[in-house]
This record gives structure tokens, sequence and C-alpha cells, in this order.
């Protein structure tokens, strides 16, 4: 749990705030609550967890005082309102009363599928409100809203997530720039394959008991990714510091669109400490003076090699360019040459 000074964070908060309640003035400024990286089955059966879509966004906690205005926190605790004037008309559809809520800030693409590259345009227009606006015009932003924390001075964190989920649903909080999204309960690998298709990054599992812990990732909530596989080329890598000097910190990847190689990003996890080795002597091998991407990808301190090595590579999904968001390595493919991949 964050504790911030000064008159506009309110008072410090720490674990003797359980049971306070807030009426008017400053509310207390929390940590989000993080999710932890699990996998399907569910512990104990699905029946005990609701089901989210994982939205692909800035976190945000928003502050409504009850005296017409809101302040909007990131994760890191940084307020974030001005960048987002779209969503500066939630305390009048939250009416009288105060209230922390917990969401995802995403801007939508034309299938309404968050587009975190969209949203990169909005992110960090904190002192420049005018621009902000402006861009709100070009690139809407959505509030998607998953829980709340404190509501009409009450503190509902030590509450379970259905007597949360209950309270938030209430506030009928569906406008044209917020929404609270559908949570089911049960039929994870269901919504899991229905986010595969559908192109999302995959969901989130809330145990339906769990209380919302303020800076802890807790096992109650479990973040399950989609995880998407492609067989790259691997065109250069770049050096490691520290520990991996003289080692690939990161190898850079590409794949053959009309006969030449195209970048897709670089990689630098997924390999222990033997297979980063094994992996250094082979580009050694491979290495070759000029690059073999086309166009040349602007990466730093980057060597070439000839494209001759195949790795199988997960990720989660690509963005507009066609660069591999979230890519880990997950082995060489000795067995494919890049010709087999045209």
């Amino acid at each position: 749990m964050r504790l911030s000074g000064g008159k506009q964070d309110g008072p410090s908060v720490g674990a003797h705030s359980r049971g306070h309640t807030w009426r008017m003035g400053p509310l207390p400024v929390l940590d989000p609550m993080l999710a932890t990286a699990g996998s399907l089955p569910l512990p104990s059966g699905d029946d005990q967890w609701a089901v989210e879509i994982k939205q692909d966004g800035q976190r945000a906690l928003i502050y409504l005082p009850g005296d017409g205005t809101v302040t909007i926190r990131s994760r890191g605790g940084h307020a974030v309102t001005a960048a987002y004037p779209e969503l500066h008309g939630l305390p009048a559809a939250l009416g009288t009363g105060n209230a922390v809520l917990d969401g995802e800030i995403i801007a939508p693409d034309a299938d309404g599928r968050p587009d975190f590259e969209r949203l990169q345009a909005r992110m960090g227009l904190t002192r420049s409100p005018v621009r902000a606006a402006r861009l709100a015009a070009r690139v809407p932003v959505h509030l998607a809203l998953f829980d709340v924390l404190i509501l009409d001075g009450r503190d509902l964190t030590s509450r379970p997530w259905t007597e949360r989920r209950q309270a938030l649903t209430g506030l009928g909080l569906n406008g044209p720039a917020w929404s609270v999204p559908t949570a089911a309960v049960g039929h994870a690998a269901s919504a899991l394959e229905a986010t595969r298709t559908a192109g999302w990054e995959g969901i989130v599992a809330k145990r339906l008991t769990s209380r919302y812990r303020p800076g802890v990732r807790s096992t109650d909530w479990l973040k399950i990714k989609n995880v998407r596989t492609t067989d790259a080329i691997v065109g250069g890598w770049v050096p490691g510091t520290g520990r991996l000097t003289g080692l690939p910190g990161a190898v850079l990847l590409g794949e053959l669109c009309n006969g030449l190689l195209r970048y897709t990003g670089s990689v630098g996890t997924g390999w222990n400490d033997r297979e980063r080795r094994q992996l250094a002597d082979l580009l050694a091998v491979a290495a070759w003076p000029a690059c073999p991407f086309t166009p040349t990808p602007k990466v730093p301190a980057a060597r070439w090699v000839l494209p001759r090595l195949v790795a199988e590579i997960t990720y989660t999904t690509r963005t507009r360019a066609g660069y591999l968001r979230h890519p880990s390595w997950h082995r060489l493919r000795p067995d494919l040459a890049p010709d087999d991949l045209t």
C-alpha cells in the first residue's frame, strides 16, 4: 500500500485503516492489487472463480471524493487525469457520495479490441491538456471498471469479490467512455478460447472469496494469457551486459516476406545459462558484416549473422506493424531451414 503525503493525496493509510470511513474530503491513495501468472485448470474448480477478459491498457485507480472532481492515478501512483479528458464526466455519472474504483484504460481498435499502440499516443500527456483534448477526438479511450475499493465512505477492501462486484454493478456506470465489463463464474476454458479466437490477450480469474489487497500480487487473482508460437529467423543479436558480457542479451528476429527478411522484434528471455552459451557459439559461427533485414532495424549495438538459424518463439499478440508482443524464446529448430518458412 502506498503512503502518500501532501494535502492533495490525503492522509497516510496503513493497516490500521481497515474499518475507517471517508465522508467528504481526501481519499486514501492506494496501490492496485496485482494478479499472478497462472494456467488452467483453476485450483479448486471453476465454480470458485469469476472470469473477466484481460484488458491490454493502462491500469488506473479512479478517485471520486464526492466534490465533483476526479483524480486518475496510474499503477505507479502518478496523477494522469489531464491525459484523459473523456473520463472527466465520471463524477456526474457517480452522483453523490465518494468512491475509489479500479479499472483499465484502453484504446479500442476498429473491432473494439484494446490496442496498446494506440493508447501509447495518449499516455504521458498529463502536462498537455489542450493536446490531450485534441487527441481524444482522434484516439478515444474507454475505461473498463472491474472493482470498487471505497464506496460512500465505506472501506470495501476486506469484503469478498462477490460483494464488491455487486456494489460496482449497482452503480450503473455504463457511459460514453466507461463501462463495467461482464464477469462470468466458471467456464474458464471456454472463455480463454473465446478470447484467443477474438484476438484478445487472455483472461483474469478472480477467486470469489478474495478480498482486495492493495499493492499485493496475489494468487487469488490469476492472469492467464493466450500464448501463440511462430517460427522466426535469427538475423542478429545484441550483446548482454554485466554477467552476460560476451553473451547474447537478445536476438533479433525476422520473417520472410516477398523474398526479404522483415524484422519482427527482439527476444531476450526464455533461455537458461547453458542454452545462452550454446546460442552464443552458434551466433559466432554465423557472424556476418551486413544486415540481413530489409529495411535495417534501428537497434543500437546490433551484430548481424547469416540468416540461417530458425527459432520457435512464443508471444501474445502482434503490433499493427507486425512486431511480436511479449516474445519469449522457446527452442531452436534445427529441423527447419529458412526456406522451409516460405
